[in-house]
């Protein structure tokens, strides 16, 4: 089957917005953003949120569709993303999927239909007070008698993803196991063409993560962090989680040097690339480009345009 859709992944500092622009002024495509966290507004220095300029005046979509107190999911991903996708297809345009996100990756290409959220039923509510009360073994054996599955899958300390099978379960009938498994019998939605950036050297990515650290520093990262914590942002909640934010939080929190969260960041930011990069190589079907010591954006165009005109993507 063609495909229909040019996937841009791989490691943080890898080089994909900058190519997914490229492509798109080439190709006459849109960018759909796959980054957990440039979804947040008010996040965009230490998410490396493209600039207007970096743009290049290539439309872009899924950023800043969320504000950082909310708890953006995959399924929220999904169910916002599917229908630019299929608007950018509609206009006769290339969707160019960039991001280092393979989770919502992986569920943008099969469209991927999530069990619901029942809303406003207050269930999550009283789960979670029984967790705060009873602890969270009774909640975890009730899910073991219900869905066995989904209990033994879970860590026992997963009071989220334990409380959202018994609420999915509560709500519908269906256990979260049935619900994914009848999800994933669905063929997928889109036809994908993946490249997969990285460096033929692991020290030229950990040389370019480090200096991208310390370039988001002098644009103001620190500041950025205190904003958000002026502004009452819990460092709990899921968008303080991100890479960048956790650390330089704590360090300002406990009255550390900033250096140290600097330091936390660089660390941190190296094992999400080798994660990264572990969940892209499960795909046998991805175009690897290799970058030497410098990208070479000017011949990853060439390369990928090829890529395209072969596949019959274009």
């Amino acid at each position: 089957m063609r495909p229909n859709l040019l996937v841009i992944c791989g490691p943080t500092a890898s080089g994909k917005t900058a190519l997914a622009v490229a492509l798109a002024q080439q190709l006459n495509g849109e960018v759909v953003s796959a980054d957990s966290m440039q979804v947040y507004r008010g996040m965009d220095i230490g998410t490396a949120k493209p600039t207007a300029e970096e743009m290049g005046g290539v439309p872009h979509h899924m950023l800043d569709v969320a504000d950082p107190w909310e708890n953006y999911s995959v399924a929220r991903y999904v169910q916002d993303a599917v229908p630019v996708v299929d608007g950018i297809l509609a206009r006769g345009k290339l969707p160019i999927v960039a991001g280092g996100t393979g989770l919502y990756i992986d569920n943008l290409v099969a469209g991927r239909e999530f069990a619901p959220f029942p809303a406003a039923s207050g269930l999550r509510e009283q789960l979670q007070r029984r967790a705060r009360e009873e602890g969270l073994p009774p909640l975890r054996e009730q899910l073991r008698q219900v869905d066995p599955e989904a209990a033994a899958r879970l860590h026992p300390n997963d009071e989220k993803r334990i409380i959202r099978a018994l609420e999915v379960y509560l709500a519908t009938g269906k256990t979260i196991t049935q619900h994914n498994l009848e999800s994933q019998a669905i063929p997928n939605r889109y036809t994908p063409l993946t490249i997969a950036l990285n460096f033929r050297e692991r020290s030229w990515l950990w040389d370019r993560i480090d200096r991208r650290v310390e370039q988001m520093m002098d644009l103001g990262l620190e500041h950025e962090v205190q904003d958000l914590l002026r502004r009452g942002i819990s460092p709990e909640c899921t968008a303080m989680q991100a890479i960048g934010y956790k650390e330089l939080a704590a360090a300002l929190l406990a009255g550390r040097p900033i250096q140290d969260g600097v330091d936390e960041v660089k660390l941190r930011s190296r094992q999400y690339a080798k994660r990264q990069l572990t969940w892209f190589r499960r795909n046998q079907e991805v175009h690897w480009l290799l970058w030497e010591r410098e990208p070479d954006f000017s011949a990853a165009v060439q390369d990928s345009t090829q890529l395209v005109h072969a596949s019959g993507l274009q």
